[in-house]
């Protein structure tokens, strides 16, 4: 009892965090576009991948989410050798991503969702976009979520109940598929695809190389994957082979993202 409670008001101050991260993402929405295009892509490749790979069960929506903390967590590694443009357009694409899951578990899922873990959720989320002095929350509860809350929710949700004799089931091998492939397809089809039809352009600095590392990090997802298979999930083998796939799938997708950045980073001297 105390476990879920705990887990549940980590997900409230994870989720408003999300909200006061969508309003400030709105501050400049022009350039949010072909960061957000591409985060739709890559939330929508990996979902058709998983029903094809697994067809009727609810665990697409588990393949769509990326983990900010995790994903910048991971780029941060390179130090300077990363160009500021990546983690700009990283951000940016993870707020959009943000955006669109909770549309994905308002619109979907909303027959899933109890008193509870709505106000948790969709609740927390919609009072982070609405509160004020946003820049100074930000500052404030983005450490405090990424030292603590993350670490502290994945522990009680993943880590402690990872089954490794689930890794070969069906829904964890699809969503590892659909995550480490799907992310990087989409995201950087999207880009490359926008630049030549549209007149979107890349950000300055940015290449479509770059792009493509953004994209094996985009396939680290755990922290709202796993609220969203906690909501739509019943069957406790589902859960665990969604816990051991998700888990693999960030594993995979940070060290490719780290690999392929950085073999394309210049020499420092």
């Amino acid at each position: 009892m105390i476990t879920r409670m705990v887990s549940e008001l980590l997900t409230f101050i994870f989720f408003t965090l999300i909200g006061l991260e969508l309003r400030a993402g709105l501050a400049k929405p022009k350039d949010a576009i072909l960061p957000a295009l591409s985060a739709l892509a890559g939330m929508i490749l990996p979902a058709l991948i998983f029903i094809l790979l697994h067809p009727h069960s609810s665990a697409w929506a588990v393949t769509m989410p990326t983990d900010v903390a995790l994903a910048i967590g991971a780029l941060s590694i390179l130090g300077k050798r990363v160009n500021p443009a990546v983690r700009l357009f990283l951000l940016t694409l993870v707020v959009a991503d943000d955006f669109f899951s909770l549309l994905v578990i308002g619109i979907f899922f909303r027959s899933d969702l109890n008193l509870s873990s709505a106000i948790y959720t969709l609740g927390a989320a919609a009072i982070g976009f609405v509160l004020p002095f946003r820049s100074i929350l930000i500052k404030v509860l983005a450490p405090f979520a990424t030292f603590i809350v993350i670490p502290v929710y994945l522990w009680i949700n993943l880590l402690s109940k990872l089954d490794f004799s689930h890794l070969a089931g069906s829904i964890s091998t699809s969503l590892i598929i659909a995550r480490v492939v799907g992310k990087v397809i989409g995201i950087s089809v999207a880009a490359w695809l926008m630049t030549r039809v549209t007149k979107l352009q890349l950000p300055a600095g940015l290449t479509l190389r770059e792009i493509t590392g953004v994209g094996f990090l985009a396939g680290m997802g755990l922290t709202v994957s796993i609220v969203i298979a906690e909501i739509t999930l019943s069957s406790p083998s589902d859960l665990a082979q969604v816990r051991i796939g998700l888990f693999f799938a960030a594993l995979l997708s940070g060290a490719l993202g780290l690999i392929w950045l950085r073999a394309g980073a210049p020499r420092q001297d």
